[in-house]
């Protein structure tokens, strides 16, 4: 059974940063790609970035590009966040996902398996 296990969320000031990580289990000899989403009290889930199976191909919404770098240690089945110059709109649970396959996916539809969540914060 796939489980996603989200950690390192919290509470920062702006300007400050957070590393997020993903830990996957499960996935016996399949390959899969990887994200990150958000969802904001009263607002739609928000694709944040995603990484290909291999590790080297990435993509980065508009809002974070720049200031979010999303990676993977596929030896470790974990993949992670790293949140710099935190703004209070960044404020949001982040979701863990991830799909079969080698290819970087965009949007929710296209990952079938989610961890729970986990809360960020950033105080002005």
């Amino acid at each position: 059974q796939v489980h996603l296990a989200e950690s390192g969320g919290g509470l920062v000031q702006a300007g400050g940063s957070l590393k997020l990580s993903c830990a996957a289990s499960g996935f016996t000899d399949s390959t899969y790609a990887m994200g990150w989403f958000r969802q904001a009290p009263g607002k739609e889930r928000e694709f944040v970035a995603a990484i290909n199976w291999a590790g080297d191909s990435t993509h980065y919404g508009d809002s974070v590009k720049g200031r979010f770098t999303i990676f993977r240690e596929k030896v470790k089945n974990t993949m992670y966040l790293q949140m710099n110059t935190l703004k209070p709109e960044d404020t949001a649970v982040y979701y863990c996902s991830a799909t079969l396959g080698t290819r970087i996916r965009l949007t929710p539809e296209m990952y079938g398996f989610w961890g729970q969540g986990i809360q960020v914060t950033v105080s002005s």
